[in-house]
């Protein structure tokens, strides 16, 4: 009998033991725009495979998962937040240590820009720079002046149709011979990149990423000499009142991963796995390339990329727990 009580408490010291070396219960938030959907459930596949959490995914945008974050300390994790938006409101929250930011989750940060189609650069290497561009307005055909280049900027009401507005002013574009076109919608701008690609025609104007568009169809940034001026671009360029632009690129946006203090606290192993997971912006628009062609949402694209992408996220993860992770498949 003595010896039945000491086996039952060995396993149940096991039992125990093996327990608590498991993740407990993990909340993320599944942002509603595909590259967020996609982190969101590649990390519940990371987190349950590999360190068996259980994990529940929670519907998020930018404004309330933040607030919910402050307020509620939940959901433990916000994978893709664009914190430019209310970064003060995070920052106390860092600084009242409720939340941390784990790591930049697009590691070269938003990316915005004027973009040319890669066609057109390896034909006039010119093209990479706003000066060639400005000597050759015949090369980017306007849709209702064969006198006029055209640079596709922002549907009206968008805040970044102010930034092209000023820029293009900025960058002395119409005493080139260029009118800026609005395309009505996103999906007259990325129709407008489309068709243009596929008559392989030419093409300027906005764009940003990470964006299926530009993991679809190879476009170079178009570089405007000038290098980022961060303070101007806040102060004037991307003011309507802004009364004399000066030429500077897009400064990257920063987009963060988020997490609450307790969740850092109460699965460390779990959160270093997200102090490593990032993203590149050249990978992610193939990936969201691939989900717009076959219809995927993000649970079927995080298996897509667990499966064909091992190299890249077995680095954020410890060896055996990639294997798992591996073995899962």
């Amino acid at each position: 009998m003595r010896n039945i009580l000491l086996m039952t408490g060995a396993l149940s010291l096991v039992s125990t033991v093996s327990f608590a070396a498991d993740c407990g219960d993990v909340s993320i938030a599944d942002m509603n725009w595909s590259s967020a959907s996609l982190m969101a459930n590649v990390d519940k596949y990371i987190l349950e495979n590999g360190f068996g959490c259980d994990v529940d995914l929670i519907p998020g945008d930018t404004m309330p998962t933040g607030t919910s974050m402050l307020e509620k300390n939940e959901p433990d994790v916000a994978p893709e937040m664009w914190a430019n938006a209310s970064l003060a409101a995070l920052q106390k929250g860092i600084d009242d240590k409720r939340l941390r930011f784990s790591v930049d989750s697009l590691s070269d940060g938003g990316e915005e820009g004027f973009w040319v189609p890669k066609y057109m650069v390896e034909k006039y290497p010119e093209l990479a720079t706003i000066e060639g561009v400005r000597k050759h307005p015949e090369l980017f055909e306007h849709p209702e002046d064969d006198e006029l280049g055209a640079l596709y900027g922002c549907p009206a009401g968008w805040n970044c149709q102010i930034s092209t507005v000023n820029l293009f002013q900025a960058l002395k574009m119409e005493d080139a011979g260029f009118e800026v076109i609005d395309p009505g919608s996103a999906a007259g701008l990325s129709g407008s990149i489309a068709r243009a690609y596929e008559r392989e025609q030419g093409w300027l104007g906005y764009y940003w990423a990470p964006t299926a568009i530009l993991g679809k169809y190879e476009m170079v940034k178009v570089d405007f000499g000038s290098g980022i001026n961060k303070e101007h671009f806040v102060d004037c360029i991307t003011q309507e009142n802004c009364l004399d632009p000066k030429p500077t690129m897009y400064p990257p946006s920063f987009v963060t991963t988020v997490t609450t203090e307790d969740f850092a606290t109460r699965e460390p192993q779990a959160y270093d796995y997200f102090t490593k997971r990032a993203f590149t912006n050249k990978d992610m628009n193939k990936l969201l390339a691939w989900m717009e062609e076959n219809q995927a949402d993000g649970e079927i694209a995080a298996e897509y990329f667990i499966e064909n992408h091992q190299a890249l996220w077995s680095k954020w993860v410890p060896a055996d727990v990639a294997t798992k992770i591996k073995n899962s498949l």
